[in-house]
Order: C-alpha cells, then sequence, then structure tokens
C-alpha cells in the first residue's frame, strides 16, 4: 500500500471493465481467432490471448499475426476484428468469481459503483444491457465517451461528475498500469486487481497502486481497514 493519498472511506467505487468486473477473454480470443482461421491458420486457443487482452485490437492482432499498426493492413484487420468480436461479445463473457457478490456487498455498505472502462461505446453498451447486475451501476463511461482514455483522467472525473462526487470520494480498481495512472491522476485510491489479464510490461510493484488485491472479495478487507 502507498502512502501517497490521505485515505478515507469512499461514497463510491469505480472498476474497469474486461478484466477487473467480467472476463472478456474467451470471445476476444476467438474472435481474432476466427480471424486466423478465414486465412488458413490454426487457432491459438482463447487462453492464449489472456494477457495482451487489456491491450485490445493492437496486442490481439500483435499476436495472433505479429501485426503491429504500423502495418499497412493494420487498419482494416483492426476494423474486421472489432465487427467479428461484436457479432459475439456475450457469448462466452461473464463475471470474475465473486464480482456479484462483492457488487451486492457494496451497495449493502450504502456505496455506490460504476464502469469506467477504454472499450468503446458500441462494445460496451450492448455487453451492459445484456447483464442485468449492471442496471444497477450509477454510472458507465466508456473509452470515447470523453475525448480522452484512460491512462488520461478525464474518464474517471467524468464518472465522478454524473454521480454528483468529487474525485476524491471515489475509488477506482483496474487490472492495467494505465488503470493505477488514471487514479492517481484524478486523486482517486487505486486498487490493483491482480486476478486480472495484468499482461506484460511495468512490474505491479510500481503501479503505485494504493492496494493490490488478489480476489474481488479482498476489496471488502481493504475498506474495513479505514
Amino acid at each position: 500500500m502507498q502512502n501517497s493519498i490521505n485515505l478515507k472511506m469512499p461514497k463510491a467505487v469505480l472498476f474497469d471493465l474486461d478484466g477487473t468486473l467480467v472476463n472478456s477473454s474467451l470471445d476476444l480470443g476467438a474472435a481474432v481467432d476466427v480471424m486466423r482461421v478465414k486465412r488458413g491458420l490454426a487457432p491459438l486457443g482463447a487462453e492464449h490471448y489472456r494477457e495482451v487482452c487489456g491491450s485490445g485490437a493492437r496486442g490481439l492482432l500483435r499476436l495472433a499475426f505479429d501485426m503491429s499498426p504500423d502495418h499497412e493492413l493494420y487498419n482494416s484487420m483492426k476494423h474486421e476484428f472489432f465487427d467479428q468480436y461484436q457479432s459475439m461479445l456475450t457469448q462466452q463473457t461473464h463475471f470474475f468469481e465473486d464480482i456479484p457478490e462483492l457488487l451486492t456487498a457494496l451497495m449493502d455498505m450504502g456505496l455506490h459503483w460504476g464502469v469506467v472502462t477504454n472499450k468503446m461505446e458500441r462494445f460496451t453498451t450492448p455487453l451492459t444491457q445484456s447483464y442485468p447486475l449492471f442496471a444497477l451501476s450509477k454510472t458507465v463511461v466508456s473509452g470515447d465517451t470523453t475525448p480522452h482514455a484512460k491512462p488520461h483522467p478525464e474518464p474517471l472525473f467524468e464518472a465522478s461528475r454524473r454521480m454528483g462526487l468529487s474525485p476524491q470520494e471515489c475509488w477506482y480498481v483496474g487490472d492495467d498500469h494505465r488503470d493505477m495512472l488514471a487514479a492517481k491522476a484524478a486523486g482517486m485510491v487505486g486498487v490493483a486487481a491482480l486476478y486480472g489479464y495484468i499482461g506484460g510490461g511495468e512490474p505491479i510493484e510500481t503501479w503505485g497502486a494504493d492496494f493490490q488485491i488478489k480476489r474481488p472479495l479482498d476489496l471488502l478487507n481493504c475498506l474495513q481497514v479505514l
């Protein structure tokens, strides 16, 4: 735990979506594997893509086709992936274990909760509308809701404004370094979800998280020490 922020009981907890509330890696991986099969390549299997799911199309296309954004076909491949994923985005996606129990416990404590994701609204809206639990969230901010995406703090500011709270009254939970950078920039307590995709990149110890949780219900322990 970091000591850079004055910890106190929040009024709301905001969550990243993919890799934090829901495990969407199976649908994301399946979508890019469909593209491989169309090109005569063997599917790699959804689990093969799990660690790069937090990077979206960029990470998935890199792993599936060794294709970077400067490739001449990248944009067309990206849009093909978007269309393929949209056609199957709720086939295997599910809440991580204990997430429904966690959200219920937060509401029983009188805390609001919401979603701030870099996922585009074209995916976020149909996905969240497919699961009744999301009807209880106070806000859903997508990656294109504001002019900026995480690690910029503006999506977190937008979520707090929608709930009528100051950023300092909110915590943010996510499984990516960008999530903790956004939380710090917004003045929110940042909680790193170690059960998520995580992936490569900067070591978790360097993320600047105020708390690290190994499973969703560990968040309640963080709240209980305040």
